[in-house]
């Protein structure tokens, strides 16, 4: 008689190009891509994002073949939206979407990052708007995201996963709390980046213990406590902190990974679990050895990690 299958009991460990200092589609310093895939299966990942649109290849059948001959499998792809600024960015979120998960959920890729606009430019430090919303703004950004989650499972059987974010409207404890009172689990939960959240002072423990059933996603990050104060005593904004190393390679930041992939682990072990190390503007000699002593360091801080 057959024995069945033990269930998986960890999370997915993947890693993005945003770990190799990929955050545009084009541009000539960063490491390119035939490189990136290469690296990360050298690093000893097979589960990766899909990053900007238009970084990786966005023919399916071209896409499929660069990472089924690599043995890599795609987690999600990623979107930027503002719908706190009212009806006219459906529109905008919709057209990304129709791209980046119509192409993604062809690859068997099951949710797509959404992260918020910035109130102060990641490209110029240049503010763009107020830091804080109105309560009419936050009923918008709220109705935007569920009715792009719904669409996105409706079209393309696909969860919206929210990345709160450095420099963003949604980005503290409250704020994230107050993001998940305004939205409907059945559309909208959370991609906890665990660097972002505790780039403001978020427990991340604390908020997955509080709200598990909102968490849907993990991005696994550090933050440098040594620089963090600087920081936002100095009100630097977060492109030039990246610049200086504000996120830093496991495990000599914040928070300590292990206990969260356990806590999430606990929760469903099916959930993703993606390390994106913020390193844009970096040599492209510098990610490939920190993405593999990060996923060595990962593996040997809990048993609760698998590749696949």
């Amino acid at each position: 008689m057959n024995t069945p299958a033990a269930e998986p009991t960890g999370l997915r460990i993947g890693t993005a190009p945003d770990s190799w200092g990929v955050w545009f589609p084009d541009d000539p310093a960063q490491v390119p891509w035939q490189r990136f895939l290469d690296e990360v299966v050298q690093a000893g990942y097979e589960w990766i994002e899909l990053g900007p649109y238009g970084y990786l290849p966005t023919d399916p059948a071209q896409l499929a073949d660069e990472l089924g001959s690599r043995g890599l499998k795609l987690s999600a792809g990623t979107v930027f939206t503002g719908f706190h600024k009212g009806e006219d960015e459906w529109k905008r979120a919709w057209d990304q979407a129709l791209n980046v998960a119509g192409l993604a959920s062809q690859l068997g890729a099951e949710h797509l990052v959404v992260i918020p606009d910035l109130w102060r430019s990641d490209a110029t430090s240049e503010q763009l708007e107020a830091r804080t919303l109105t309560d009419a703004q936050w009923g918008k950004l709220g109705a935007g995201h569920d009715r792009l989650g719904k669409a996105l499972f409706e079209e393309f059987g696909m969860r919206q996963q929210f990345h709160s974010h450095a420099d963003s409207h949604v980005g503290t404890t409250r704020e994230v709390l107050r993001f998940l009172d305004e939205t409907d689990p059945r559309y909208t939960n959370l991609c906890l980046d665990t660097g972002h959240f505790a780039y403001y002072g978020g427990d991340n423990l604390k908020l997955i213990a509080e709200r598990p059933d909102r968490i849907g996603y993990l991005h696994l990050k550090q933050v440098d406590p040594t620089l963090l104060f600087d920081v936002l005593k100095n009100d630097q904004p977060f492109a030039e902190a990246v610049a200086d190393g504000i996120m830093i390679e496991p495990p000599h930041g914040i928070p300590d990974l292990a206990p969260i992939i356990e806590a999430v682990a606990g929760i469903d072990p099916s959930i993703f679990a993606i390390v994106e190390q913020d390193m844009y503007g970096c040599g492209v000699d510098a990610p490939f050895p920190i993405a593999q002593r990060t996923r060595e360091h990962i593996f040997s801080c809990t048993h609760l990690a698998r590749i696949s």
